[in-house]
């Protein structure tokens, strides 16, 4: 069963999301070379009890952090430690999320380390892109594979203003949100569109595309969390949740302005 959330209960949501949106612009602030991914992790979850709220992560089938922390090759699910000092070029892409009176928020951004070079901040883009047209295409009675389809083809076509491929990361992706993190139903960022459960107002959906330099392949390191791509090209990781209302996608992790 979808969760369908009442305009009360969106409401509520967007309390979550707020406070994940905070989390997020502070930690993007504090990214900088000679920085550790413990020090991120102690920011995030600071930032999120001062608002009254608990980090969605920390304990989360024993996950150990409130963030996720994933450098350079690590596609999701990066362990934060003081031996991961972000160096002058890496790319860091940073998954939060936050409980407050019961309602999850879950959002995640990819942030540029001091100097970056071109080709990876359009993989960031892109990926950014790509999520941004998944939200577009969130409508009421529209289909989820829609969604799917739509942060796809935003890929390829950021691959042909590129003139490069991208890998989409297959084994991972966007899923249901609410009185819990993880819910029906499973979002893949990628399919045909017209397929899949249909969308309901009061639904809620966190899409969150995951691009890398080479191939979607990945593995998972004997941490027994943080996922890498096969081949050791880079990646790109954003998400936002998103409420289905009679006007269309409202992101509720979105900053207030």
């Amino acid at each position: 069963m979808i969760e369908i959330k009442t305009s009360a209960e969106l409401d509520a949501m967007r309390g979550a999301g707020l406070v994940v949106a905070r989390a997020l612009e502070l930690l993007a602030e504090a990214v900088r070379p000679g920085v550790s991914t413990a020090e991120l992790d102690e920011l995030a979850e600071q930032t999120i009890r001062d608002a009254g709220a608990v980090p969605s992560f920390k304990g989360y089938h024993g996950f150990p952090a409130s963030i996720c922390a994933s450098v350079n090759e690590q596609v999701v699910h990066g362990i934060p430690s003081a031996r991961q000092v972000l160096a002058d070029g890496d790319l860091v892409s940073i998954d939060c999320g936050a409980i407050l009176d019961g309602w999850h928020g879950d959002a995640a951004v990819t942030v540029p380390v001091g100097s970056v070079g071109a080709v990876d901040l359009a993989l960031s883009e892109a990926t950014r892109r790509s999520m941004l047209a998944g939200i577009e295409a969130i409508q009421p009675d529209g289909w989820l594979n829609d969604v799917s389809r739509a942060v796809e083809a935003a890929t390829h076509r950021a691959e042909r203003e590129h003139g490069r491929r991208y890998g989409i990361v297959r084994d991972y992706g966007g899923h249901g949100i609410g009185r819990a993190m993880h819910m029906d139903p499973f979002l893949p960022n990628y399919g045909r569109p017209g397929k899949g459960s249909r969308l309901r107002v009061g639904m809620a959906i966190a899409i969150e595309p995951m691009l890398t330099l080479g191939s979607p392949r990945t593995d998972e390191l004997a941490d027994g969390w943080t996922v890498v791509t096969r081949d050791g090209s880079r990646a790109a990781h954003w998400e936002h949740t998103v409420a289905i209302t009679e006007d269309g996608p409202w992101v509720l992790t979105a900053p207030p302005d």
